[in-house]
C-alpha cells in the first residue's frame, strides 16, 4: 500500500482514528507521518523486562536478609545483590544457588512456581505424574458426585502427595 501523501513510498504508518460514528483512516510512510507530526509515543521505550524483574526483589535498602544479598552463585561469583539490580543470572549453576529466592520471585510473578505446560526434554517420569494427577482429579469429581466420600477423602490424599512430589521435582 502506497503512502496516500507523496504516492511514492510504502505506508508504514497507519492511523485509525473515530469521529461522530465515522472511521477515517490513513496510511502513511514515515516520512510523511513525521511531517504532518504524528509519532509512536512507544517507539523509543525500550521493554524494561529485566526492571521488571528487579523491581520484585528487594532492593538493598529494604531487605531484612542481608546473609541471602551476598549469597554468591559456586560456578560464576554473581552475588544475589548484583541479581537483584541487574535481572540476570551469570550462569546455569544460579538457579541452584539462588533456588528458594527465585522460587519466591516466579511465585510472586506467575502465581505459581510449578509449569504443567508443554515442557522440553520432558522426561517421561515427569509427564506420567502429571497424567497421574489429572487421572485422580477426574477419579476425585466422580467420587465426590457418587458422595462416596471416603474414597474422596483417600484421593484427595493421593493428589496431595502426588504435588508434593512434583513441586519438589520441578523446583529443586
Amino acid at each position: 500500500m502506497l503512502c496516500e501523501d507523496c504516492r511514492k513510498q510504502d505506508a508504514t504508518v497507519h492511523l485509525k482514528q473515530v469521529v461522530n460514528n465515522q472511521k477515517v483512516v490513513l496510511n502513511l510512510c514515515s516520512a510523511c507521518a513525521k511531517r504532518r507530526g504524528f509519532s509512536n509515543p512507544l517507539k523509543n521505550i525500550p521493554f524494561p523486562l529485566a526492571d521488571l524483574l528487579t523491581s520484585m526483589v528487594p532492593t538493598t535498602t529494604s531487605r531484612p536478609d542481608n546473609k541471602l544479598m551476598e549469597q554468591r552463585c559456586p560456578g560464576c561469583g554473581l552475588s544475589y545483590d548484583k541479581f537483584a539490580k541487574t535481572g540476570r543470572l551469570g550462569c546455569g549453576q544460579c538457579f541452584t544457588a539462588f533456588r528458594q529466592p527465585l522460587a519466591d520471585l516466579l511465585r510472586k510473578i506467575h502465581g505459581s512456581n510449578l509449569h504443567r505446560g508443554k515442557r522440553q526434554n520432558a522426561t517421561a517420569a515427569g509427564m506420567d505424574s502429571l497424567k497421574e494427577e489429572a487421572r485422580l482429579k477426574d477419579e476425585l469429581k466422580a467420587a465426590i458426585e457418587n458422595e462416596d466420600f471416603e474414597r474422596a477423602a483417600h484421593i484427595r490424599d493421593m493428589i496431595r502427595d502426588l504435588q508434593v512430589k512434583l513441586e519438589a521435582d520441578h523446583v529443586r
